[in-house]
């Protein structure tokens, strides 16, 4: 008997290890906006928040409010595409001053890494940054940037730096979750 709980615990636990993005997926709800065109996913035990003025969508987290999600969807001159507004390096920096750290906020970002990845014929740059806070508190970003219908689109998650090390898959996994169409 001990051998068939053994057994079955081992091949339980090897198939989570090999479907490790079907096993993070399950804790993940969706988010879908077919009036503006995007999707994304997000933990479960986050909620919505009602905006004004500001990103067209925020979900954060129920007990450590600070961990956030947004969608902000801005217009782009006519017919461009993310190619043309530059590289995943060049687009990263142009929006880490404009959005992130936007002169006399006394905040600043670092661009960590940035790059390019491909879904369904869309392109999509992944921009990760570290910021701080005028009050000096370090945060770690991770967006995902697409242009869609004349629009772009950017989706931003937001950590304080402390719980990055924790959330650093799952939230890869949400920014991977974003796509436009």
């Amino acid at each position: 008997m001990w051998k068939r709980i053994v057994f079955i615990l081992l091949l339980v636990f090897s198939m989570s290890l090999s479907n490790a993005g079907v096993a993070a997926a399950a804790g993940l709800n969706s988010f879908v906006d077919s009036y503006d065109g995007y999707q994304f996913s997000y933990p479960n035990g986050w909620l919505q928040v009602k905006v004004t003025n500001g990103p067209d969508v925020v979900f954060h987290d129920l007990i450590e409010i600070s961990e956030n999600v947004s969608v902000v969807i801005s217009p782009v001159p006519e017919g461009k595409t993310l190619t043309e507004l530059g590289t995943p390096t060049e687009v990263g920096y142009k929006l880490g001053k404009a959005a992130l750290a936007p002169p006399d906020s006394g905040r600043s970002a670092e661009l960590v890494n940035a790059f390019e990845s491909e879904s369904k014929g869309k392109t999509y740059y992944i921009l990760e940054y570290k910021v701080k806070l005028p009050n000096r508190e370090d945060r770690h970003n991770v967006a995902s940037v697409a242009i869609s219908r004349g629009k772009l689109f950017t989706f931003n998650a937001s950590i304080p730096e402390r719980r990055w090390p924790r959330v650093q898959r799952l939230m890869e996994d949400v920014v991977s979750s974003f796509s436009v169409y």
